[in-house]
């Protein structure tokens, strides 16, 4: 009898410690927010997520792009403006090659600022994701184990 009611007394602890109800996981960075505040501004989204070292690469690289643009925009102008008034045909072909040249710094324009967004979105929901060791167990809170 001392057994069967030490053991049914024992369960009830072990379920009442392990009830999900304890403890609900709730994310500190909205994912959504931080993809509207990329929007916004490329980069802010990084800044709201303290991936401080993003900023720099993805407005380096906009600044790189928007020049390309400008500077491939300017040989088409120049260049259009000098098949109008000559008509040659090399004008016509170096027209039509900054004019592709100017279309392709658009479309890599475009394609980092959705990188911009997915990297925001993907940042925010890693945020609270470690892999550091409990200093006061010893023990890590993700273990890897690979078997070869």
């Amino acid at each position: 009898m001392l057994i069967i009611v030490s053991t049914s007394s024992n369960g009830q602890e072990q379920t009442e410690e392990n009830s999900p109800t304890d403890s609900v996981f709730v994310m500190q960075k909205s994912p959504w927010g931080a993809v509207l505040r990329s929007a916004v501004l490329p980069g802010f989204g990084q800044f709201y997520n303290e991936s401080y070292w993003k900023i720099p690469v993805i407005w380096g690289a906009g600044a790189l792009l928007i020049s390309g643009w400008a500077y491939n925009n300017n040989l088409y102008n120049d260049n259009k403006d000098l098949y109008t008034n000559t008509g040659q045909t090399i004008y016509q072909y170096r027209r039509d090659f900054y004019r592709n040249q100017r279309d392709n710094f658009t479309i890599y324009l475009v394609v980092l600022f959705i990188l911009n967004l997915v990297d925001a979105y993907v940042d925010a929901h890693l945020y609270d994701f470690t892999v550091e060791e409990d200093l006061i167990t010893g023990s890590s809170r993700f273990n890897f184990r690979f078997y070869f």
